[in-house]
């Protein structure tokens, strides 16, 4: 990730101080070194074009190799996102000038992922719970806290978050075990 942001500066050579927020798979993976992702979802604090050839190569411990690139299509105006995720992000030292990295925190990083829903996000969520990282209670609470700024219909949107604390309270009741 860091040759990325590397690659980013050289290409676009951005004079001042840029803030970076990091969600998606990537975030989780900073948490909980499970999941393997190519994509970088990241929210710049400054309009940014990224290029959509900007790409890095990386061996992976079994010695294949894997593309990373940043999503282009990333938005997180499509997520479930609390007010405050940006405030309660975590800086990550990359030591890429002019980036300050930040990741979402783990309750926003698991709020973030109720309005899609898909199985790989089923799975994020239930490794944050499962490491301790938040609970099924946090993530209630967040979540509720956050629907009066989503963007959309929230008939389905709460559907998830039913299934979203079904789940962790499920991981939960067998993190023991």
């Amino acid at each position: 990730m860091r040759r990325l942001f590397e690659k980013l500066e050289q290409r676009l050579r951005i004079g001042r101080p840029v803030k970076v927020f990091l969600a998606g798979g990537m975030a989780v993976h900073l948490y909980t070194a499970k999941r393997v992702t190519c994509d970088v979802d990241a929210e710049f604090g400054a309009r940014i074009l990224l290029p959509n050839d900007l790409m890095v190569e990386v061996q992976l411990e079994d010695g294949s190799s894997q593309v990373i690139y940043f999503d282009t299509n990333y938005n997180p105006t499509f997520a479930l996102m609390h007010e405050d995720y940006q405030d309660d992000a975590i800086p990550v030292d990359l030591g890429v000038e002019p980036f300050h990295l930040f990741v979402l925190s783990p309750i926003d990083l698991a709020v973030s992922k109720i309005a899609r829903w898909a199985p790989n996000d089923r799975e994020d969520v239930a490794e944050l719970v499962r490491l301790g990282l938040t609970s099924a209670d946090e993530i209630d609470a967040r979540a509720r806290a956050a629907l009066g700024g989503y963007v959309g219909g929230q008939s389905m949107l709460l559907l998830n978050l039913r299934d979203a604390v079904a789940l962790a309270r499920e991981v939960e009741a067998g993190r023991g075990a």
